[in-house]
């Protein structure tokens, strides 16, 4: 995609996030989303661990994944109302694509468990990355869902924790540029 240096600055200051619930088909066939799941795998990873997962939701199991997640929320809050089942439900239905980005450290490593929760972390932000590189827009939530046993449990195992939910298809309109932080505020140089 990039013929040139300067085509890498300009593709990193058009990436955005989109809202999962704005997001409209197309998302990536199988083989695009083989790729992307390659691109998103090539992170930094001390010791070769391979501490992340890639859990696909397939559109054909959005309902089994909804049903799930509304038994888990009622686990969790047996008093729940009718709009927020129905809120939990429609989480499971947006964006045409899901991938659920799981952290699986090996804790019999040497390597320390932060760092490879990092890079977990990473693995997201480079399935972003590769959704925009792609010419999809990506979207990754946490939310209620990635704290619960039942929902860990039905996708992460019992050692594994989801590092996030990555929705990924094509925008329904024009992506808002967000403030961005100062950098002023954020960056210094030490010893300051």
């Amino acid at each position: 995609m990039f013929n040139d240096r300067t085509s890498l600055p300009a593709y990193f200051a058009t990436r955005r996030s989109g809202k999962p619930r704005d997001m409209v088909a197309p998302g990536p066939d199988d083989a695009t989303l083989q790729a992307m799941i390659g691109m998103a795998a090539r992170t930094p990873d001390h010791g070769k661990l391979a501490p992340w997962r890639f859990v696909i939701v397939p559109a054909d199991q959005r309902a089994a994944f909804a049903a799930m997640l509304i038994a888990a929320y009622r686990v969790d809050k047996p008093e729940a109302g009718r709009l927020e089942i129905e809120a939990i439900e429609q989480f499971a239905y947006q964006a045409p694509t899901l991938v659920v980005v799981v952290s699986a450290p090996n804790t019999a490593s040497h390597i320390p468990v932060w760092e490879q929760e990092l890079s977990a972390g990473a693995a997201c932000m480079n399935l972003l990355h590769a959704a925009h590189a792609h010419g999809f827009v990506a979207g990754w939530l946490t939310g209620w869902a990635t704290y619960s046993a039942a929902v860990r449990e039905s996708i992460a195992g019992a050692e594994g924790r989801i590092a996030g939910f990555v929705f990924i298809g094509t925008p329904s309109r024009d992506l808002d540029e967000r403030p961005r932080p100062d950098l002023e505020r954020i960056v210094r140089r030490w010893p300051e």
